[in-house]
């Protein structure tokens, strides 16, 4: 008899990815994937300690799980709850401190343990201490081997899947909890990058995403030699070989790592997709020497005019903090005008909140509250104004779409340009997985819509 596995993410494409390792960890256990918790026989939360009041949201889930942890209990069924990734990193065993209805925590590095711990809570329950009494398993070591070297292959996929490549940070910018997190920096061997992806497309994969806390910091060990390593760039040339291959992404990028040969695969692999997430933070060379970002705005807008050069229509996106420590409004304004220079297709941008364990989360001058709210609205107004440009820029043009889902209303579908935009329009179910080419009629601030040529 199959078991019923719930599982929330929270946060960025890596944890996605994990939680989808996790089914395929789990799925040998005779777990299968429901979408409501009170079908569940083990709920996961896979958490992301990035945003703010990270920590209560993760409690605040815990106990609406707890309740229906009981009411499960009251018809003779049990339910196990775990919390996986960063905030059980950074948290630890405070979890089970204040959840003693947690069977397990466990950090971004240990989910490859999770049948062993599965079976080492329920040992222990079971025999030790009976049914009503829970014991709380954590694990968030920096194991010395590498998780990957025991996840099964990948057993399911979906038209576009994550692929990742690399994991942890090094740079550790003062406002980040990453490296404290995810750990040092591991680029993960070509080899194995390969043949997870040659499987997926077997599966029917059409477009994969790169992932990596410093994505194009990756050096891959070569699958042709131990003693060579391949940059990002180099793995997308070879990944371009993957027949049926048809979309290659990457995220999330350093500009100090943008290098040329990298550059130079936007302008020569034509599956590499014109979008790049290319996270500054601020415009301010005075701010951005206080985050650790090691660049400055020179040398980012230098990276752009490379990559412009390379793949004239290039769509950039960006992270933007407003109100760290100490920012001034000369130095918000030069946020703005950075803004202006690059001409963004799509950005994001937060009010700066203390991590606890940051460097900034020490410094003085933090910036007070209404301060951030009115410089965040100035900031996105501005970038809400040159993504609806570019999305009507787009109108009256033919954009080959990436079919991939259901859209809103009946007979509605949905899919992805090439410059990651969100395109709806009228067509068949069977055209889902398909790439199609579709007319841009319309223009909205977060997506298009179009037409087909031919609607079966």
């Amino acid at each position: 008899m199959s078991k019923k596995l719930y599982i929330k993410t929270y946060g960025c494409q890596m944890n996605v990815y994990d939680s989808q390792r996790m089914v395929d960890l789990l799925s040998p256990l005779g777990y299968e994937m429901t979408e409501t918790p009170n079908e569940a026989d083990m709920a996961i939360l896979n958490t992301c300690h990035i945003r703010e009041k990270a920590e209560q949201k993760v409690f605040s889930d815990l106990g609406r799980l707890r309740i229906v942890k009981d009411e499960r209990a009251e018809s003779g069924k049990d339910m196990m709850i775990a919390v996986g990734g960063c905030v059980a990193q950074a948290e630890g065993a405070e979890i089970i401190r204040q959840a003693p209805y947690v069977s397990m925590v466990f950090g971004p590095q240990a989910y490859h343990k999770l049948p062993e711990m599965i079976a080492k809570t329920t040992r222990e329950r079971d025999i030790k201490l009976g049914l009503k009494k829970n014991i709380g398993v954590v694990n968030t070591d920096f194991p010395v081997e590498s998780k990957f070297d025991f996840l099964p292959q990948p057993t399911t996929s979906t038209i576009s899947s994550f692929v990742s490549v690399q994991e942890g940070c090094d740079n550790f910018c003062t406002f980040c909890v990453v490296p404290y997190t995810r750990g040092a920096e591991y680029s993960r061997p070509v080899a194995d990058i390969l043949n997870d992806t040659r499987r997926l497309v077997s599966l029917g994969t059409k477009e994969v995403t790169l992932l990596g806390q410093n994505v194009n910091a990756f050096h891959g060990i070569s699958p042709n030699s131990n003693d060579v390593e391949w940059g990002l760039g180099r793995l997308i040339y070879e990944l371009a070989e993957i027949e049926g291959l048809e979309r290659i992404r990457y995220t999330t990028s350093h500009p100090m790592d943008m290098d040329e040969e990298l550059i130079k695969a936007h302008g020569e692999v034509p599956q590499l997709m014109p979008y790049l997430h290319l996270p500054i933070q601020s415009g301010s060379n005075r701010v951005l020497e206080a985050m650790n970002r090691r660049h400055t705005t020179a040398q980012y807008l230098d990276v752009i005019e490379k990559l412009r050069k390379a793949r004239p229509d290039i769509a950039m996106s960006s992270d933007f903090i407003v109100g760290f420590p100490g920012e001034t409004k000369e130095d918000h304004n030069e946020t703005l005008d950075l803004v202006r220079a690059v001409n963004y297709a799509q950005a994001y941008s937060f009010k700066y909140s203390i991590r606890p364990g940051t460097p900034a989360g020490a410094m003085d001058l933090q910036v007070p509250e209404p301060v951030k709210v009115e410089r965040l609205a100035e900031l996105q107004n501005l970038l809400n104004e040159q993504q609806l440009a570019f999305n009507q820029s787009k109108v009256g043009t033919k954009q080959q779409i990436l079919v991939d889902r259901e859209g809103k209303y009946d007979g509605q579908l949905r899919g992805k340009t090439p410059f990651m935009q969100s395109v709806h329009f009228d067509g068949n179910e069977r055209l889902q997985g398909e790439m199609i080419e579709v007319l841009i009629t319309g223009a909205l601030p977060n997506s298009v819509s179009g037409i087909v040529d031919t609607i079966g």
